[in-house]
């Protein structure tokens, strides 16, 4: 064979020929199965298509322990979800100190600080990384998303630490907190200038670097104020009880009313994931370089555990009166409709006659898969010691599932759900032990970093 007759093979072995896509149409007019699946997924959704109706008809929302007599929240157009988790697990305790059936903290508050404090952590990381190229892949994966909504357990307590938290009638809702989009357009577009200018200064030094950052810092300040309002110093706090009876505890600071009214020691929450990849050692810790909101907090850390301690530390948690901060893949096998969760709930083979099987390590590796939305355990059935199915706090409103609380079979928590936030004294001594050492940093981009949004 000569060279070019090599090349040419190669050509039509690498290329779709019109003989494929003859063979091709002919498998697939030969079995009726797919005629009918097409005639079906053409005039209807191909969730309701594959939808097992086994397992709607099995659904029981009825769960053995149960938290929540309050009403949920809705982060709205928002990424909201990892700060409404954090403030609705601190909201339970608040309510009780208060004697109020419902209460919320203020979402709008929270998220101010977060986009300020991470304007300042995204230009630090510039400042840091401006010796490199600007198509390194750290410096490439900086500048895809300088701000977003999304979040970590860690970054929530790092901005309660350090900013404090007001109730929702100190800092209500905006237009703009409700649908972030416009506001986080302008945000990356001050922030990516700033980003060309700080690398363009890194010749002159730290000195000149930081002197432009606080300009930057200046501009993002009055654009988040613009959009959401200026954050209280201080507030007169008074309210009614559910018995109508009056309080007042006169003027407080943001870090007075979190001190009073959060009611769990937030720096003894450690965050625990299933990350079952290879590379991923269990009982060992990890961070991942340039996750974060707040430069001087801790590090965003993780402690790689098995699923069963993760869902049994969960079980316990509820089981002993206190709901569970959680972070997951939510749009996976997810029936919104229904507000129902389910490991097999679309089968989604037998409408395709074609594999989709990949496990949870296949699918970090392959990009398949990471945490996308963060909410609350509020209740879990428990049948013979073992969990049977969970009830969820989320924060879409009110307008599906149980008036917002969905259901989540254990099949799917298992699959689909990858950290938990619970107290250090709940971990056996060893995995304890095991917080103290230095963890492994995992890359910017590792999937591990994804932010719940």
């Amino acid at each position: 064979m000569t060279l070019g007759q090599s090349h040419s093979r190669q050509a039509k072995d690498r290329s779709l020929t019109a003989e494929q896509l003859e063979a091709f149409e002919k498998e697939f007019a030969a079995r009726p199965a797919n005629r009918l699946m097409q005639n079906a997924v053409t005039q209807t959704s191909v969730d309701d298509i594959a939808l097992d109706r086994r397992i709607v008809t099995a659904a029981d929302h009825s769960v053995s322990h149960h938290l929540d007599d309050w009403k949920v929240t809705n982060q709205k157009k928002s990424g909201r979800c990892w700060m409404f988790a954090g403030l609705n697990l601190l909201r339970v305790g608040a309510a009780r100190e208060l004697g109020v059936k419902d209460f919320e903290f203020s979402q709008n508050y929270v998220l101010w600080w977060d986009k300020f404090e991470r304007a300042n952590h995204f230009l630090e990381s510039i400042v840091e990384t401006s010796d490199r190229d600007v198509d390194d892949r750290t410096v490439a994966h900086l500048l895809g998303d300088p701000i977003s909504d999304g979040g970590q357990w860690n970054m929530f307590v790092a901005l309660v630490a350090k900013h404090g938290l007001v109730p929702k009638s100190a800092m209500p809702e905006t237009d703009s907190s409700s649908a972030t989009g416009p506001m986080n357009r302008a945000l990356k577009s001050l922030l990516r200038r700033g980003a060309r200018d700080l690398r363009r200064l890194a010749a002159e030094g730290p000195e000149a670097q930081r002197a432009h950052k606080h300009e930057v810092l200046a501009a993002v300040h009055r654009v988040l104020s613009i959009h959401l309002g200026t954050p209280p110093r201080q507030f007169l706090w008074q309210w009614r009880d559910k018995d109508q009876e009056f309080h007042r505890d006169g003027w407080l600071t943001p870090a007075e009313f979190a001190a009073a009214y959060v009611r769990i020691p937030l720096d003894e929450y450690v965050c625990l994931v299933h990350d079952p990849r290879e590379s991923s050692p269990v009982g060992r810790t990890f961070t991942v370089e340039h996750l974060g909101n707040v430069v001087e907090a801790p590090p965003v850390v993780y402690l790689n555990v098995g699923m069963d301690l993760l869902k049994r530390l969960s079980v316990a948690a509820v089981v002993g009166g206190e709901p569970v901060w959680f972070g997951c893949d939510v749009g996976r096998m997810m029936r919104a409709d229904l507000g129902l969760w389910d490991a097999d709930l679309f089968d989604y083979e037998a409408v395709y006659d074609a594999s989709f099987e990949l496990d949870k390590a296949a699918r970090l590796v392959h990009h398949e898969t990471q945490m996308t939305h963060a909410m609350l355990f509020t209740g879990v059935d428990v049948v013979d010691g073992a969990p049977r199915r969970w009830r969820v706090e989320n924060s879409w409103g009110d307008e599906k599932a149980d008036k917002g609380f969905w259901t989540m079979n254990d099949s799917w928590f298992g699959e689909h759900v990858f950290e938990v936030a619970v107290r250090r004294s709940a971990l056996p001594p060893e995995l304890a032990a095991a917080l103290d050492e230095p963890p492994i940093v995992l890359p910017a981009w590792d999937p591990m970093g994804a932010l719940a949004d």
